[in-house]
This record gives C-alpha cells, sequence and structure tokens, in this order.
C-alpha cells in the first residue's frame, strides 16, 4: 500500500489564498511550500503575524482594488502600481483623487451591466424553459387523443 503523498503549494499561491502580500510575511512563509493543512491552520487560527498583515497591510493589488471598489487595472489607470496601507487606503477614499472617483464610477457601472446581462439571460432561459414545458404538454395531450 502506497503512502498518500502530502499536496503543497508555492508561499506565493498559499499568500493569494490569504490575501496577503508575500513580500511581507515572515521569511520562513515565504521560504518553504506550505501543505493544505497547514494553510488550513493559519485560516482557522491565524498568527498574529497573519492577522496584522491583513488589518495593516501591506495589501496586495486585489485586496487594495476591492477595498478601493475599482479593479485591478483602474489602479494601474491610476498609477497605483505598489502595495498599499490600510492607512494609505483609507486617506484614499477619505479625499478620493479624480482617477479614484473615475474608477469607482466605472467599476459601477461594470457591476450594473452584469446585473442587467445575467437578469437578461435569467428570463431567457426561464421563457425557453415554458415553451419548453408547453411543447412537452402539447405532445403528451396529442398522443391522449
Amino acid at each position: 500500500m502506497t503512502e498518500k503523498k502530502t499536496q503543497t503549494m508555492k508561499p506565493s499561491t498559499a499568500a493569494q489564498k490569504l490575501g496577503i502580500l508575500l513580500e511581507a510575511a515572515p521569511e520562513d512563509f515565504q521560504a518553504a511550500p506550505i501543505s493544505r493543512t497547514e494553510l488550513a491552520a493559519l485560516e482557522a487560527n491565524p498568527p498574529a503575524w497573519l492577522l496584522d498583515l491583513r488589518a495593516n497591510g501591506p495589501h496586495p493589488k486585489q485586496v487594495v482594488a476591492a477595498k478601493l471598489g475599482v479593479s485591478i487595472s483602474g489602479l494601474v489607470r491610476g498609477d497605483v502600481t505598489e502595495p498599499l496601507t490600510s492607512a494609505e487606503i483609507l486617506a484614499l477614499l477619505q479625499q478620493p483623487p479624480t482617477w479614484l472617483v473615475t474608477e469607482r464610477a466605472t467599476q459601477f457601472e461594470v457591476r450594473e451591466e452584469q446585473i442587467r446581462v445575467k437578469d437578461r439571460d435569467a428570463e431567457r432561459a426561464r421563457k425557453i424553459a415554458h415553451v419548453a414545458r408547453q411543447a412537452a404538454q402539447n405532445e403528451k395531450a396529442g398522443r391522449g387523443r
């Protein structure tokens, strides 16, 4: 009987799953592969360094974009290329520069369009299902004669 090999991931993958910036994590986290069990333990019972990174940053671009309510592309268009701390994000939100106002409006429009398309597709699917049910009922009624 063969022993099951423990699945591991690169530290960069683990950092992404934890929502932290790899370069800001402790050396021992950055240096070795992380097992799924270790990742689950970090998520279930985060150590102080992980709590601090999640609360204060610096944050990776995905987290910065989410906290600012913009896309990653919007960050690039706003020349935000470096990780930001929570304090820096808060400062941007309190006194938003023009690029941030524009990008948040763009993101809002994109989300509205996604909702509209999803609703449209759901309505189309509902109509197709209705037509299929009617066709099945008509076929069934035709056999009964």
